[in-house]
């Protein structure tokens, strides 16, 4: 992925989801995986594709299930 690409990504994630915590990594190895992140927090990795002159990116966002916090560690993590 192109680094003008990323760098265009980066600034329409920042605008939707009101946040300039998000980060998009480029990959440390030429075809290696592009990375998404909220601060230190890794969100998941973003996709390129090109069909018929058309350009798209896809974000596929990992939520482990042991990072899931309920409402009472929420609070904490919070305050």
């Amino acid at each position: 992925m192109k680094s003008s690409d990323i760098a265009r990504v980066e600034a329409y994630l920042r605008w939707v989801l009101g946040s300039s915590q998000v980060h998009i990594d480029a990959p440390r190895r030429r075809g290696g995986t592009v990375e998404v992140r909220a601060g230190d927090e890794f969100l998941g990795t973003l996709h390129r594709d090109e069909e018929d002159g058309e350009v798209s990116f896809s974000l596929h966002i990992t939520i482990l299930a042991s990072d899931l916090l309920g409402p009472t560690e929420l609070k904490r993590k919070a305050g």
